[in-house]
């Protein structure tokens, strides 16, 4: 199976270890740079093998008969990984967390 991470996708993981960073979260620059890597590495190399949930239809306004996967790096931060699958090909079509998300995040499996 085939992962495709869309150009946007890529660029707001890059952006994230500045912000991550910046803003104090990691303590050194080199930190934030293998987290993100950890969580695109995970993303390109893991997710066809986890356990797929069937996303709610909040999450229509990013694709149609989406499904997602978490993300769990430490105690207090979970990712949702929200994809389409064509083709033998996910598709990944948004990532949040749960620090930037409100209410439709406390439903999802993985919080």
């Amino acid at each position: 199976m085939r992962v495709n991470i869309p150009s946007d996708m890529e660029d707001y993981l890059f952006d994230l270890i500045d912000l991550l960073y910046n803003k104090g979260y990691f303590s050194f620059y080199e930190n934030a740079e293998k987290y993100i890597d950890n969580f695109f590495n995970d993303i390109r190399n893991e997710l066809p093998l986890k356990l797929k949930h069937k996303a709610p239809k909040y999450f229509n306004s990013y694709g149609k008969n989406l499904f997602y996967v978490f993300y769990k790096p430490n105690k207090h931060t979970t990712w949702y990984i929200f994809f389409q699958i064509k083709d033998g090909c996910y598709l990944i079509k948004h990532i949040t967390n749960n620090h930037i998300s409100g209410a439709h995040i406390r439903g999802l499996k993985g919080r």
